[in-house]
Formats: C-alpha cells, structure tokens, sequence
C-alpha cells in the first residue's frame, strides 16, 4: 500500500520527527502539501484538475534541514524526487541548463522507480527461467532430430529417441540443481554472452547548450540502441552469471511501454521537485541589466513550468501542472518578494526554518534514526571496536559546533560532521589495530582533541 494513501499529516510529521530534528512548520507545512495531493485525487473530475498544488518556500539559513525535510517527504509518499539547483538555470539563448531539463531528469527517475517495482513484480518468473537458463550452460540440453531427417534414410538417429539417455539428463540435471542451490557451483565458471560495453563517447557534448538538450538525449538514446544488441562472450563465476540472467529475464519480461506510461502518470501526480537556491535567481529592484537580466529571464523561463505546461520528453509529453515544487533559499541578500511577482504566486506558501543552537545539536547528535554518533558506532563495530560516547562529550561537541558557528560562517548541523572526523580522527587512523576493544569518548577527550583548534579562531575557521 502507498504509504500516501494512509498516513494523515500528524502521522506525516512523526515519520518525519524520526530523521529531522526542530523546523515543526516546515514539516506541518510540507504533511498538508503532501495530504491536499491524495485529496486532490479523491475530488471526482472535472474539477480535481482544477485544484493547483500548494507550492512552498522555505527560507532559512543552510544547514537546518531544508533539503532533508523534501527529501524524507519524497521517500515517504514513494514519488520521483530531483533536486536542483536555479542557479544551474540560464535564460534560453544563453550557455547553460534550461528549465525544461529538470522534467525530463524527473521523468527518467520516475521511470527507473517503474521498472525496478515491475521488475520485482516478475522476480519469481525471471529467476526460474534464469536458473533454466544457467543450467543449459552448465548441461546443454540433448539436441532435437532436425525436421525431415527421416524423410530420406527412413531411421531417426537413436540417441535422440533414447529413454534412458534421457532419463540420465534429467538425473545430472536435477543433480546440478541442487548444487547450485546449496553453492556448491560458485567458484565455477560459465561462457555467458553479456551486452558490449560501449558508451557513445563525447561526440554528443557540443550539443549540451541549452534549448538542445532534448536533441542531446535522443542522440544518446540512438547511439545506445546501436550499441544495445552487440554482445560479447565473458568468462563469469556462477553466481555472477545467475544474477545477470536474472535481471536479463525481468528485463524480457516487463513491458516498457506500459513502463513509460506509467512513469509519465506518475511523475504528473505524485512528482517532486526541489528547487534549492532560488534565491540567487531573484534580483533586487528589477534591474534589467547586469546579471539581473539573467535571473530575471531565468524566473520567466521557471513560470510556465510551475504555473503548468507541457513538456516534451522522450517517454511523451509530461504536464507539469500537479507537480509538487518545493523551492528553498537562504536569502540573506534579499527576499522572496524580490522574486516577479507571478513566480511568487505560484508559492503561496512560505515556511521560515530557525538556526539550530547548541540543543538541537545534541538532539541531532542522538535522537534521529541516522544520528552521526550512531552512524560512527556503526562504522566502527566493523573494525571490530565497541565505541560509546559519555553524554557530557556530546553536549561538548554539540558546544563547539555552535560556538564555531556563531564566531564564523553558520553552517549548521554541516558543522558536526567536521566536529566530530575531528575528534574521532586518530581513532579512525588506528582503528585497524584496536580489534577487539571498547574506546569511549569523554568530554575531556572531545576538549583534548578540539582545544587548540576552537580556541584559535582562525583556524577554527579553516579546519571547523
């Protein structure tokens, strides 16, 4: 079942608690998005088409979560996700992206997302032709007597015909299966003819301006289907081989037709796009000249993408007018209403995420399912070393990482992954040789390791 189908905002905001710490109104905000999309589709048409998507804006600073919060959204309701930089954007006619690309990239993700869940949906069939398949290489099967060969001689060779030789096929067969399922067959090997590895090159670069993009894909897509049918013999242990069979047989057995359509539906209902830094693309006072006319020509080249157009992609052509746009900035120069005011429109939500302190650090040192500290827990049980962290040296390091903040550039939760190579650096370089023990990381270690460089602030700024 979609999870987008059962869970309800409140719901929306737990699943998102597990992995952000804080920002409670961009995630509120971000559930009620996601929750008016499944209403949308309940509405009977004509009018569910009606109903635009409640775009948002969140402005904060980095390194609060902004990108995680769209990202953990998207997982959640199982939808294509692109992550885009406006800066990237250039106006059409300059050198550079233009906006319609970010469709195309979506629709490509979509349709990966399509044919994997087909694919899994025909596993069982693909595996057992694999494995039919595999055994042919591993025993050939006894040849079939070649049409008309008793036409003449009036006697079908024998051996063909033979019960018994038959019945011994089948045994040796049946023996090899078994064989194969308890691994005894892994370290053989198989002649297996797998697809040529040829990559189209760079002679399709000089098309990568922008307004050519779309010639770009169909030449690549051209030269791969060229390339697609030329086969090579490669010498390959069982297992390996048994696994390309298998993904060669799901491939065989998924239409991709029906892939491409679904994909093309999917990305029009369920697709997500985050449009990070939209704030470098907004000018101030409308200039007109300068980089200003760069911006200002990119935000009218984004309009009619998140007003609702159509745009012509390789798997048909894509409306954009239920796509979900989450744009983000930090939007220290300006602000949004320095945007045109018709792009502003099109989000009429916008959602301020706070700088993190020193309290948030420590929540986000330990509370989230993907906390840092037992992410380096994780990693370094696989030396074989038990490491714990006293609580007081994770408030310290949570201390430094904002005291570096506030006296240099804020980069928020981005500073702990710093503080904490930092004060694990000589545990990691040894931790090959410390088999077998617990290590335990206190406060007076953290401020032993961290001392000289938080308390120099020039080179807290160059090392934190």
């Amino acid at each position: 079942m979609n999870p987008l189908n059962s869970l309800t905002p409140k719901q929306i905001v737990q699943e998102l608690d597990r992995y952000i710490i804080g920002q409670n109104e961009a995630k509120r905000s971000v559930a009620i998005a996601l929750r008016s999309r499944w209403r949308r589709q309940q509405v009977p048409p004509p009018l569910n088409e009606e109903i635009a998507p409640k775009n948002i804006i969140m402005i904060g600073p980095t390194g609060v979560g902004k990108t995680e919060i769209a990202r953990r959204l998207a997982h959640l309701a199982q939808s294509p996700f692109l992550k885009v930089e406006a800066s990237k954007f250039t106006e059409v006619g300059y050198v550079g992206r233009d906006v319609e690309s970010m469709i195309r990239d979506l629709v490509q993700l979509a349709c990966n997302m399509v044919a994997k869940e087909e694919e899994e949906g025909v596993a069982a069939k693909a595996a057992a032709a694999a494995e039919e398949r595999l055994l042919d290489l591993l025993l050939p099967p006894i040849p079939a007597p070649k049409p008309g060969s008793g036409e003449e001689g009036g006697v079908i060779a024998l051996p063909y015909e033979d019960e018994s030789l038959r019945n011994s096929m089948d045994k040796t067969r049946e023996k090899l299966r078994r064989m194969l399922h308890s691994g005894e067959l892994d370290e053989r090997t198989v002649e297996l003819q797998v697809a040529a590895s040829r990559a189209p090159g760079p002679v399709v670069e000089v098309f990568s301006a922008s307004g050519l993009e779309q010639m770009q894909s169909s030449l690549q897509e051209a030269f791969s289907k060229i390339f697609t049918g030329q086969k090579e013999e490669r010498k390959v242990r069982v297992p390996e081989a048994l696994e390309y069979l298998k993904k060669e047989e799901a491939q065989k057995l998924v239409d991709s037709g029906s892939v491409a359509e679904k994909a093309v539906r999917r990305t029009e209902q369920t697709g997500i796009i985050f449009l990070d830094e939209i704030d470098k693309i907004a000018s101030r006072g409308g200039g007109g000249h300068g980089p200003d006319v760069s911006r200002e020509g990119v935000q009218r080249d984004l309009l009619p993408i998140v007003e609702g157009s159509t745009v012509t992609t390789k798997y048909g052509p894509v409306r954009t007018d239920h796509i979900l746009f989450i744009a983000s900035g930090a939007f220290y120069t300006n602000k949004p209403s320095d945007l045109a005011p018709e792009l502003q429109g099109r989000f009429p939500i916008r959602v301020n995420l706070n700088a993190l302190g020193e309290e948030e650090f420590f929540r986000i040192l330990t509370e989230p399912n993907n906390a840092l500290v037992k992410q380096y827990t994780a990693l370094m049980q696989t030396e074989g070393i038990e490491l714990k962290f006293d609580e007081a040296a994770v408030r310290e390091m949570a201390r430094i990482a904002a005291e570096v903040n506030r006296k240099t550039e804020n980069i928020g939760a981005r500073r702990l992954h710093t503080v904490m190579e930092c004060v694990l650096d000589k545990l990691s370089f040894d931790a090959s040789e410390l088999d077998g023990q617990t290590f335990t990381v206190t406060a007076d270690y953290v401020r032993q390791q961290l001392s000289v460089i938080s308390e120099n602030e020039d080179l807290s700024r160059y090392i934190l």
